[in-house]
């Protein structure tokens, strides 16, 4: 499949927002995905490149203005320093871009710090048909999500304890929402990301299959 990448820009409260832009030749069903307290390191551009191999418009705007940790010392700065304002006008001028492109369904999908503000993004707009969670957790009122939930998550998880998990799955399911979360024994927060030594390829693997599946039939 032929896949279209390019850095673009749109505009949050006057603002110039960089984003990086991945598609299928042909367009498809759009995911806005929202990186982790890293910023938007290559990673996340290569997460990009992936969805769009299997059919999907990725949009993945830059939260931290162009700035991105090394180290969890710098990460927790940056996501610490973060206005939650400007990052939330960031994520909804993000999400209108990406629907004034793909003029289909859409699907929220975050890691971490990201997978808050995708649980946010769904909150806010019933257009959101999809949201995928990577090891980020996040309660608020969920009465009017109209999405179908799937997240990732460890067993034991440092940043991400599972009691969190869980009270905000039954959250969910007490707002009727339909949820399936799947847990890997054994791996560590930032599982799926290749640049970490926290990556476990096996579960990684298995998460990206269920994750496409999971996209292709809510999208």
């Amino acid at each position: 499949m032929s896949i279209k990448k390019s850095d673009v820009q749109f505009e949050a409260n006057g603002k110039s927002v960089n984003a990086y832009l991945a598609s299928p030749s042909n367009g498809g069903p759009g995911i806005l995905l929202l990186h982790a307290w890293w910023g938007l390191k290559p990673f996340f551009k290569q997460v990009c490149d992936r969805l769009a191999g299997q059919g999907f418009t990725v949009l993945a705007p830059d939260l931290f203005d162009g700035k991105i940790a090394q180290t969890i010392e710098q990460a927790k700065e940056l996501a610490g320093n973060s206005d939650d304002q400007v990052v939330g006008d960031i994520v909804m001028a993000a999400k209108d871009y990406l629907q004034g492109i793909t003029k289909h369904k859409i699907a929220t999908l975050g890691f971490s710090f990201g997978a808050a503000w995708a649980i946010v993004t769904a909150t806010k707009e019933p257009n959101v048909s999809a949201m995928v969670l990577f090891y980020g957790a996040y309660s608020l009122d969920f009465s009017k999500v109209k999405s179908k939930v799937l997240g990732h998550y460890s067993d034991n998880d440092e940043w991400e304890p599972l009691d969190g998990v869980r009270s905000m799955e039954q959250d969910m399911k007490n707002a009727g929402l339909d949820v399936t979360l799947h847990i890997y024994p054994g791996v560590h927060h930032w599982f799926m990301e290749e640049d970490r030594p926290e990556y476990d390829p096996a579960a990684a693997n298995l998460a990206w299959e269920r994750t496409f599946k999971f996209l292709k039939q809510n999208l």
